[in-house]
């Protein structure tokens, strides 16, 4: 990404969004955008970056914001919506209780993929009763290198996280602007944006040692070896994040 480790934080994040955003055509004029707030730093980062094109760009799109509460006990978001409507922007407070009808999951290695699958549905379900035609989730692109070896090595299969692809019911698309952003530069923008995070609420992950965990952990060893493996992992990964760009 030539010589854009020079540029400060905010500006090589909000670079490297808008050019997620023009590659993959994720925003387009009109449309209304519901952005998936979990309150970790990722997703509070993503939020700042759109707030901020969308009063500054000449695109023009609504955003909106969501936070799915899973009702675990450990999980407070009064204060994301305190600055949700700071931005001027609306929060949609989803309460549901994703974390009593995961406990029987809990400690197999298919909680993390059902905890996904049932926080989407409720976005979807937001997004449908409030109008949103897009969804905008915080994975960056240390997440899509984590998913593209899980998939390898647990699957049999070349695949990662799309981009931007399309709901199987047509009407809504789902877009990571974040695709081109490393974690260490999200947690670095929230950290010196000084945004409210809200620590980590999923009790399997403080309980059980993850796969995606070994994971980044074997990525990181790797990378301490070679700088150079993450812009390789992006340029390979590439053909299967487009696969299902819509037209």
């Amino acid at each position: 990404m030539g010589e854009e480790h020079r540029l400060p934080v905010p500006r090589l994040l909000a670079r490297r969004v808008g050019k997620a955003i023009q590659d993959y055509r994720m925003i387009r004029p009109g449309d209304r955008v519901l952005l998936a707030l979990s309150g970790g730093k990722d997703s509070l980062s993503l939020l700042a970056l759109l707030a901020q094109m969308q009063r500054h760009s000449k695109l023009s799109f609504s955003l909106g914001v969501a936070t799915v509460d899973p009702q675990s006990p450990d999980f407070e978001p009064e204060p994301l919506g305190d600055h949700v409507r700071g931005l001027g922007l609306p929060w949609f407070w989803e309460r549901q209780d994703i974390f009593g009808r995961a406990q029987k999951h809990l400690g197999r290695p298919s909680y993390c993929s059902f905890c996904a699958r049932m926080r989407r549905g409720v976005l979807y379900q937001c997004a449908r009763r409030e109008g949103y035609n897009v969804v905008a989730l915080g994975q960056h692109l240390d997440d899509f290198a984590e998913s593209f070896f899980m998939s390898m090595f647990y699957n049999g299969e070349l695949r990662t996280m799309k981009a931007h692809y399309r709901v199987r019911e047509g009407d809504l698309r789902v877009i990571r602007p974040l695709v081109y952003c490393r974690e260490r530069q999200t947690r670095a923008y929230a950290e010196g944006q000084g945004l409210p995070i809200i620590i980590e609420n999923c009790p399997a992950c403080f309980r059980h040692p993850t796969e995606r965990q070994r994971m980044k952990e074997l990525l990181a060893e790797q990378e301490a070896r070679d700088p150079r493996l993450f812009k390789q992992l992006l340029h390979a990964m590439q053909p299967l994040m487009a696969r299902e760009v819509p037209a």
